[in-house]
């Protein structure tokens, strides 16, 4: 392959997949509404470009304060430093319910878990006797 061919394929790489682009602007869109393929390509620029932007933002602030990973925390300050007020709200109030749910998630599983044991640990006390 030629390093043409090579450095389009890492450019690929950085971008949001077109497919999930299309699928969400079909959604967005009236259901009889036809997107072009530069319409996609145009838009898969954009949102990439957005989702580097606030991530170096977010980034930045992480080194600053000497940490290795980003959170969603992070993002949102990101947002708001960047002048992205608008979506603050609704995203803060997304990790929020993210986080809760995450948080039962873990409950049930860790519930799941510990009475699993139980019963293979009353199977084998069963066998004692």
């Amino acid at each position: 392959m030629d390093e043409i061919g090579e450095s389009s394929i890492k450019e690929q790489e950085k971008l949001v997949p077109i497919a999930n682009v299309g699928r969400i602007m079909k959604q967005i869109l009236p259901h009889n509404a036809k997107v072009s393929k530069e319409a996609k390509e145009t838009m898969q620029e954009c949102v990439s470009e957005f989702i580097s932007f606030v991530t170096s933002e977010a980034s930045d602030k992480c080194r600053k304060e000497r940490r290795k990973t980003v959170n969603g925390d992070d993002i949102c300050f990101a947002l708001a430093s960047l002048g992205f007020d608008d979506y603050v709200h609704p995203i803060t109030r997304y990790l929020q319910r993210f986080r809760e749910l995450d948080l039962d998630h873990h409950h049930t599983r860790t519930n799941s878990i510990n009475q699993e044991r139980d019963t293979r640990n009353s199977t084998f006390d069963d066998d004692d006797e």
